[in-house]
């Protein structure tokens, strides 16, 4: 009888325990949510001005939101176009990409002006004429100037069938002129460019998808490409290219794998603190293409969905992986309801891949115990090829982030009607020339990283009162540290040729036009074409 109570009391303990972890859990919660509100009403009744409690509200959130990790994210009502953006790809807008930047040759006080830089083929605002290097002056009558590049999107996203008035100043173009623009529903196509490798050393044709996001019917996207190469192309190989790709839905990437996977394989668990939030992902269908070979391109950049991608292929043996660690983002994200209309996306769960491994770089835990937050240098996927990463600080780079090249594509198209096809166009030493002009216009001057590093040694010197003699030599080193553009320019002519080029082709054919010409110098592709005969 003795020995019966005893297990009853250690069965009803094991039974009691989590329930009773969860209500101290919950009383605590409780407890922090009425020091919350007893603040608010405090400072509500005797704060010498108005609140504005939902800016106080939503202030409070990110910023709790911002210590657990940076995927959990509030959205009030007021954005749910950020959200459906998000979820699906699509939003109600003219179809452009807008950037903030200094006026060319404006002073560094000047503010920020506003640019169109990529108006996509067939949306509301190529249609109506809008060009790449257009400075947006203002929005149905509200002036850009002082507004951040998230508040002019807000201004031009709509509802669909609206109709938004844009205030433009163009190049060439003496007086600013008004484009009036019709929204639509804009949906971003997650296939940026797909086409077959056909060359009499691969012995057979290569198909080839460069894949940008997991959204909302991307795997449909993905599918009919894929079938397209393969059944009117005559595709037996493909690479796909995830590089950048920073990943999206979970249910859209075992699509894709259920093409290259057998039936009922388990391709990742989701694990979290909670049973509801615990899953295992298996492919459900017979696959399509369960023996078309593959090649997984990857880089510093490919996440989350595309990890789980990537790294299930690699896991099960159907794919080789070529490139660059991947970004090590193993955590997965739902959208939950939260008061008034808001939403909450709420990381709940880690994901697992067949292997076992969590590719989690990050443990964001550790925030919450007060410790620094580090990267573990294991996270990620390791491809089976490693390609380091080839970019360099150099003239180019320095080109690149001063808008240069953007610059000079914006008068090239004013005074060129029209270029070679994509696949053949090439600038020219001319060409190479009257951008030198253009740079000695704008009156660039080349300074390396090098010679920044420089200048504060100069300073810090003179600081701590070194001796002339020493200045002098260390001011010798100046003129070999601050080259002649042109002489960089010569010696890196091939890769300049390449970014304005691929800046110029962006103008006449736009983004698939730009990946077509991107793809003739891409070395990591040429690298994988080598793995695939």
């Amino acid at each position: 009888m003795e020995k019966t109570l005893v297990t009853l009391f250690l069965i009803l303990c094991v039974s009691l325990t989590p329930q009773a972890q969860e209500r101290k859990a919950t009383s605590r919660a409780d407890e922090c949510i009425t020091i919350f509100n007893d603040v608010l009403r405090q400072v509500d009744v005797y704060y010498v001005d108005t609140l504005n409690y939902e800016s106080l509200t939503e202030t409070a959130i990110n910023a709790m939101l911002k210590q657990i990790d940076p995927y959990t994210v509030y959205y009030p009502k007021e954005k749910d176009r950020d959200l459906r953006m998000l979820t699906t790809g699509k939003y109600g807008g003219i179809g452009s990409i807008i950037q903030q930047r200094p006026l060319p040759n404006g002073k560094a006080k000047d503010s920020l002006a506003t640019f169109i830089v990529n108006p996509y083929e067939g949306k509301p605002a190529q249609k109506a004429g809008i060009l790449a290097g257009d400075r947006l002056l203002s929005v149905d009558g509200k002036k850009t100037k002082g507004l951040t590049v998230s508040e002019v999107s807000n201004n031009l996203r709509g509802v669909p069938g609206t109709t938004v008035v844009l205030e433009i100043q163009r190049e060439g173009v003496t007086k600013p002129f008004k484009v009036e623009i019709v929204r639509e529903d804009i949906h971003m196509d997650p296939v940026r460019y797909y086409t077959v490798f056909t060359a009499d050393s691969l012995f057979e044709p290569v198909g080839y998808i460069a894949f940008d996001e997991f959204t909302d019917g991307s795997a449909q996207a993905f599918t009919n490409a894929l079938d397209e190469l393969y059944y009117t192309h005559g595709a037996r190989k493909l690479i796909i290219d995830l590089r950048g790709n920073g990943g999206g839905i979970v249910s859209e990437a075992i699509q894709i794998l259920n093409l290259f996977v057998e039936e009922g394989q388990t391709v990742v668990e989701v694990k979290g603190k909670n049973n509801n939030s615990n899953y295992t992902y298996r492919t459900r269908n017979t696959p399509r293409y369960k023996d078309l070979p593959l090649i997984v391109m990857v880089d510093k950049n490919s996440a989350s969905a595309s990890e789980i991608v990537a790294g299930a292929l690699q896991d099960l043996g159907r794919a080789k992986l070529i490139g660059q660690r991947t970004y090590g983002k193993g955590l997965v994200q739902n959208i939950r309801s939260v008061a008034y209309g808001g939403h909450i996306k709420v990381t709940t769960s880690k994901y697992y891949l067949p292997s076992g491994r969590c590719i989690q770089a990050i443990d964001y835990s550790e925030r919450q115990k007060g410790h620094e937050l580090k990267k573990d240098t294991a996270g990620g996927i390791l491809p089976d090829i490693v390609i380091s990463d080839s970019a360099k600080v150099d003239i180019t780079y320095a080109l690149y982030i001063g808008h240069y090249f953007f610059d000079y594509a914006t008068r090239y198209h004013r005074m060129h009607e029209r270029i070679a096809e994509p696949g053949v166009f090439e600038l020219t030493d001319e060409d190479l020339e009257d951008f030198c002009a253009f740079l000695d216009e704008r009156k660039f001057e080349y300074e390396t990283e090098t010679g920044k590093y420089y200048a504060d040694m100069i300073k810090m010197a003179k600081a701590e009162d070194i001796d002339e003699a020493t200045l002098q030599q260390l001011e010798q080193l100046k003129s070999l540290l601050t080259p002649d553009f042109r002489e960089a320019i010569r010696r890196n002519k091939e890769e300049v040729k390449k970014f304005l080029g691929s800046e110029i082709v962006l103008r006449y054919y736009y983004q698939k036009g730009q990946a077509a010409y991107d793809i003739r110098f891409d070395k990591e592709i040429k690298r994988t074409l080598q793995e695939m005969k």
